[in-house]
């Protein structure tokens, strides 16, 4: 009986198997362009659904589409118009895609000048202001995520503030810096995660050598180009934009902390592989035979204390901008407040942007652009890394689902491990002792002449200024791994001020001519770019170490009451200057 229900199975299967692959339509054609050329990874997809292929080298696809009748594909790829057809009941379905002229005529920035995109010879992938701007993060490099071929982005660690990497086609190395270079309206910064995306009106990374060659070596790792939004043509407009949104912790259930019963049983391992079963586990815990009452004990969810709170994100920007008959300008500011999962961590960061173009008559065009920016961090991050020793590499995860779930005296005093020192404080202490606040400011000032000589002969004079300074306060309560092992006076709470300081100085002067007037069809074209430019950078860093504070202090009371404690270290460093000379020329 049971042979033949599983018959009967088997073939009800194969009848339903039979009728899908029947159902199923298989389509196929060739995809070529105007000049019957094949067209190589086009995107072919039903329309609606994730079903979808690619064409080969000679521009053919083969597609299965069960129920294709009255459906619709469409047909894709950067740089060609999209096609959609119906395809009712064909089953060969070639397609002639057109060049999309709206995309081949975007103006795209290319390091000192710009050009469209059909005349580009380099590889540059570019991303707009509408793609930044769908995606609510604190820092545009965040918003970049999976927007861009060939680039990739990454958080270093869970630090509210934590280092965005960019990385130009996967390029790395273990002892030297893999960033690209940063351009911001022809500046070079050393970041630009201080720039809101309502800001930006477009990104252009250039990816290959011919691209980044007119950087010189700078340029090595790619060069990441912010075009920030200038006025437009019209009358004063006002716009508002803003958000406010919830986060908590992502799949919180899938993190399970142990019984009660369970710690006790490793705590009871452990003492048995190091041979202190007196010393570390029955002082503790009592004696092996009495384990079992350690199931009916409550435990505390330290994961859920420290990662548990229901984070909140608000985001708000306002422009203006206007123009006049020689006049064009556009004046925004922009806020940030992000209030983290984890306890204890808080971002917020205000931007002014100010920008105009003026022509007092037809031959010149002056631009001035200002922006300034203040970032205030609060929080260690989730990396004890940041705790101030090389064997302390636990991060408050762990540390949260590792540590006792029920309250046990004595145990941070006797442990007699350095790597075990930070894990025996309680999760909730431990991330207190380990504060940190940060407040960065940056102001950049640039302004630029354009004379217009002749038809296409154009002389650019360039010249700004970039300030920089971060504010670095840092504590180290008693439980840190810095207290216990590595300060001078040990055992009490330490701090640690810094101050950074850098300026910048830029002057740029660029001479180009296009030569459309000499060549009379489509088929030449060429532009001639020659160039100047001198930067300028002066820093110094400023540091102090207190230690010996008293053992009642937090971090609030450390740093406003520094004097307490015991100077053991103070150093105001002066970088030696960095100037960098370079003459640059290109033709395209």
């Amino acid at each position: 009986m049971k042979n033949l229900t599983y018959r009967i199975s088997l073939l009800i299967l194969g009848l339903l198997a039979t009728v899908f692959v029947a159902n199923a339509q298989e389509i196929r054609g060739v995809v070529s362009d105007a000049n019957g050329e094949p067209l190589i990874g086009v995107s072919v997809f039903v329309d609606g659904t994730t079903l979808g292929v690619s064409t080969g080298v000679d521009g053919d696809y083969v597609i299965n589409i069960p129920d294709a009748k009255g459906k619709t594909l469409v047909f894709s790829m950067i740089g060609m118009a999209t096609k959609e057809v119906v395809i009712g009941n064909n089953t060969t379905i070639n397609v002639v895609l057109a060049e999309d002229s709206n995309f081949l005529d975007e103006t795209v920035v290319i390091g000192y000048a710009t050009v469209k995109r059909r005349d580009l010879m380099g590889s540059v992938t570019s991303v707009g202001n509408e793609a930044l701007v769908q995606v609510p993060v604190a820092s545009v490099g965040e918003a970049l995520t999976g927007k861009m071929a060939g680039v990739q982005v990454t958080t270093t660690e869970g630090d509210p503030d934590a280092e965005i990497k960019i990385r130009v086609r996967g390029g790395g190395s273990i002892t030297q810096d893999a960033s690209p270079l940063y351009i911001v309206d022809g500046f070079p910064v050393e970041s630009i995660s201080d720039i809101p995306a309502s800001d930006i009106q477009s990104i252009d990374v250039l990816k290959d050598a011919f691209s980044t060659a007119i950087y010189g070596s700078r340029g090595a790792n790619g060069v990441v180009l912010v075009t920030t939004k200038s006025g437009a043509a019209g009358k004063i407009s006002v716009s508002y934009n803003a958000y406010w949104g919830q986060k908590k912790m992502a799949n919180a259930d899938a993190i399970e902390t142990g019984s009660s019963y369970d710690f006790v049983r490793n705590q009871y391992e452990l003492a048995v592989l190091r041979d202190e079963v007196e010393d570390r586990f029955v002082s503790n815990f009592g004696v092996f035979e009495d384990m079992d009452l350690y199931k009916n004990v409550d435990k505390n969810d330290w994961v859920k204390k420290v990662f548990g709170n229901v984070g909140t994100t608000f985001n708000q920007n306002i422009s203006v901008s206007g123009s006049g008959d020689k006049v064009k300008w556009t004046a925004s500011y922009a806020h940030v407040g992000d209030k983290a999962i984890m306890m204890g961590s808080d971002y917020k960061r205000d931007n002014l942007n100010f920008k105009t173009q003026y022509k007092p008559i037809k031959q010149i065009t002056v631009d001035i652009n200002a922006r300034y920016s203040r970032t205030e961090v609060m929080g260690a991050g989730a990396n004890s890394m940041n705790d101030g020793g090389s064997t302390s590499s636990n991060g408050r995860l762990k540390h949260a689902v590792q540590y006792t779930p029920f309250p046990i005296t004595g145990v941070a005093t006797d442990s007699d491990l350095a790597e075990d020192y930070g894990d025996n404080a309680p999760p909730l202490l431990s991330v207190s002792d380990n504060d940190n606040k940060r407040i960065r400011k940056n102001w950049t000032l640039n302004g630029s002449v354009t004379w217009h000589i002749i038809k296409n002969l154009n002389l650019k004079v360039e010249g700004g200024i970039d300030d920089y300074s971060q504010e670095d306060n840092r504590f180290y309560g008693l439980t840190t791994y810095y207290v216990g092992n590595t300060a001078t006076i040990k055992g009490q709470p330490a701090t640690q001020y810094k101050n950074v300081f850098r300026t910048k100085y830029r002057t740029t002067n660029t001479i180009n001519y296009n030569f459309g007037e000499v060549f009379t069809n489509d088929k030449h074209k060429l532009d001639i770019l020659l160039g100047q430019e001198y930067i300028l950078t002066k820093s110094n860093t400023l540091s102090s170490t207190i230690e010996g504070l008293p053992t009642f202090f937090d971090s609030q009371m450390a740093w406003n009451f520094m004097a307490s404690g015991t100077p053991v270290a103070s150093n105001n460093f002066y970088n030696p200057n960095d100037q960098l000379l370079s003459f640059f020329g290109r033709a395209n």
